[in-house]
């Protein structure tokens, strides 16, 4: 893996304006449609998300003293996928929160019957997916995002680790990653599990620790369109994961930091 900096969690971005938008075609549930794509990422969220997150990054990097790696791999100038691992309920609070742009996170459709944290959802740019109905809706509209120039975060394990490891990937999520021509990163959370564990109330002091990995090789993404042994793919991705899991674990075990 390239070498890892830790990024420091106040470092300032600059905001790049986006041209006009313009039309790609791309396939969606089976339909050839044309979607509106720009040659710059979107790096201002909107008004809502940058109010919710000035409170949060206050406790995240207080109380459970988050840290982040690899930030710089990802790249700036368009949108991206993230295959993240799930310990926590936090983990998208968390992986968004220092990264100064927006993020769309998939979450389940029932969430967003629930008043007020609905709202919330659709205006922080939250993806409902229903684990009943089929999918293609959520993939359409996570390829919108892409296309527009979003990160777009998904758990390809489907739930919250029990114990921490990386565990088995379900394969649902490789529609997503055939479909995209945007960069592919590999994502890891430590720690989150231990300051909100399964069934927790409440969210105790700790450290978490976040390792963005480099991005997967042109080999790799050609594997994904050409291969169709699903769970030798999930394999494949689930490994670079559970690789910055390892790196996220060298670097949360290190001395103790104040918090600054």
């Amino acid at each position: 893996m390239d070498r890892i900096r830790i990024m420091d969690a106040q470092e300032k971005s600059t905001d790049v304006p986006c041209p006009a938008p313009s039309t790609v075609p791309t396939v969606a549930d089976g339909l050839l449609t044309e979607m509106p794509t720009r040659s710059t990422a979107v790096l201002r969220p909107n008004l809502l998300w940058r109010i919710l997150r000035v409170p949060f990054w206050i406790f995240c990097h207080v109380w459970v003293r988050l840290k982040i790696a690899g930030e710089q791999h990802v790249d700036r100038t368009k949108g991206g996928l993230f295959l993240i691992n799930h310990q926590s309920l936090l983990d998208p609070l968390l992986v968004g929160v220092f990264l100064r742009r927006p993020v769309s996170f998939l979450a389940r459709d029932s969430l967003f019957r629930v008043p007020v944290l609905g709202w919330i959802l659709r205006k922080t740019h939250v993806i409902p997916i229903s684990r009943e109905a089929a999918r293609g809706g959520s993939i359409r509209v996570a390829l919108e995002r892409l296309e527009s120039g979003f990160l777009v975060g998904i758990f390809p394990e489907g739930t919250r680790s029990p114990d921490g490891d990386v565990h088995k990937f379900r394969p649902g999520f490789l529609a997503l990653l055939r479909r995209t021509k945007q960069p592919i990163y590999p994502v890891s959370v430590v720690g989150a599990n231990q300051v909100m564990p399964r069934g927790a109330w409440w969210i105790r002091p700790g450290r978490v620790q976040i390792v963005f990995g480099s991005p997967f090789s042109t080999e790799d993404l050609q594997q994904f369109h050409t291969d169709h042994d699903d769970a030798a793919l999930c394999e494949l991705a689930r490994a670079r994961v559970a690789e910055c899991t390892r790196l996220a674990v060298q670097l949360n075990s290190g001395p103790s930091l104040p918090a600054t």
